[in-house]
């Protein structure tokens, strides 16, 4: 394939993965930097050899179309890690991005004593022994943090056997599909125990209980609770999936905090009186608008209260305040649900917006919990560009506190 082949295809490849996935962008460009340069090095053009510093005149500049970069900006500038290595397999030449992933990798070094990975080692050798079209494989580098990279190989000049290695960061994807995978095993094992619970009174009320009126009362009212469970945790999985389904799509209308939260007062109040908890206000004066989704807001506060009421303690009070503040050196507006109740250690403190992610299981359970309340409200505050604070002491309760920076204040103005 032609060098302008090669380039039209790339800019074609880039222009379809940005329409079709704005996120592709950055990575987009890299794959497309990384063919424009096989391109240019390949082309059988005139050419003028540019010497580089330790690594070989390996490098050429096309003198009819004269361009106003290199091929070595040009390397520089692609995202991924790429590396350049002759045909006895020393390393010519390493971009930024390699030397910062895979230090030591300078000229000389031999490549594979620098990369023991069985199936890495073996891609180089297709490579060098002549093999076309070899597949991509996945490569980790543990140190010094763990990276999965998808690799391909590319060779660059025939003549003078010098090839490309160009690692694509998948770590991310990686992570996601893990999450992806953690996601459904956990749904699945939250709805099968009701659901397994149900079949069991079923099987007994047909069974032993099928003349015990006493049995079969208690049984179809355990029955009616996990039915319940099983309508609030998918419903919680539609408002989560909604959320998660709109991350950069920032709310448009205008919303005032304190008709919200007097509302979600209003809502929670009876639940919070059979808790035997008592509600108390410090809401400031005035507007407090934000640029917000109104219904989201609500879920939001809703669910810190409920969450106040459940993990109180019975006689104590549920603090909820609204004021002007300054957090981390920014003035905005702060939104708190503060219960005394006993407290979360502080090492769960990280963990408690994660899905299905619970301190004590049981209790959890006992309280009606879904294990996704918090992450739903993670996702709605990142959405409003506010920050979720948390702060809590054992045996002296839990404070959460969405914070709206001014920049979100204002534009609610």
């Amino acid at each position: 394939m032609s060098a302008l082949a090669i380039l039209v295809v790339a800019l074609v490849a880039i222009a379809v993965l940005c329409a079709l996935q704005p996120t592709l962008l950055w990575p987009s460009l890299g794959f497309a930097l990384a063919l424009i340069l096989v391109a240019l090095v390949t082309s059988g053009r005139a050419a003028k050899r540019i010497a580089l510093p330790d690594s070989g005149p390996w490098l050429s500049q096309d003198v009819q179309a004269a361009p106003s970069f290199s091929q070595l900006d040009l390397a520089r500038a692609v995202a991924d890690p790429l590396i350049v290595f002759d045909r006895n397999g020393v390393v010519i030449h390493a971009n930024p991005a390699a030397l910062s992933a895979f230090d030591p990798v300078t000229p000389g070094t031999m490549l594979q004593l620098r990369f023991r990975a069985p199936e890495l080692q073996s891609l180089v050798e297709h490579a060098l022994n002549g093999s076309d079209g070899s597949e991509p494989v996945d490569y980790a580098e543990r140190f010094p943090v763990e990276r999965v990279y998808r690799v391909s190989v590319a060779r660059l000049d025939a003549t003078r056997g010098l090839f490309a290695l160009i690692f694509r960061d998948h770590s991310e994807a990686r992570r996601i599909d893990r999450m992806r995978a953690d996601f459904i095993a956990n749904a699945s094992h939250e709805l099968r125990t009701p659901l397994a619970s149900i079949s069991g009174f079923i099987e007994t009320l047909r069974g032993p209980a099928r003349n015990d009126a006493a049995a079969r009362d208690r049984f179809l009212g355990i029955m009616q609770d996990q039915t319940g469970r099983m309508a609030r945790l998918i419903d919680d999985l539609l408002s989560l999936s909604r959320v998660e389904m709109k991350p950069m799509l920032k709310p448009g209308e205008t919303a005032d905090l304190r008709p919200i939260l007097e509302a979600v007062i209003a809502t929670i109040s009876p639940r919070a009186r059979e808790a035997g908890l008592t509600i108390e206000t410090d809401l400031e004066e005035g507007e407090a608008k934000v640029l917000g989704d109104r219904d989201e807001l609500f879920q939001v506060f809703e669910n810190l209260l409920e969450n106040a009421c459940k993990y109180g303690r019975s006689g104590e009070r549920v603090d909820v305040s609204l004021h002007r503040t300054t957090e981390g050196g920014h003035s905005g507006i702060a939104a708190s649900v503060r219960d005394h109740g006993p407290g979360i250690p502080a090492e769960h403190i990280p963990r408690i917006t994660e899905r299905f992610y619970r301190i004590d299981a049981e209790a959890s359970r006992n309280q009606k919990g879904t294990g996704l309340g918090l992450a739903i409200v993670k996702h709605i505050v990142t959405r409003h560009n506010a920050r979720l604070l948390i702060r809590s002491k054992i045996g002296e309760g839990t404070e959460f506190t969405v914070f709206f920076p001014d920049q979100a204040a204002k534009a609610g103005k």
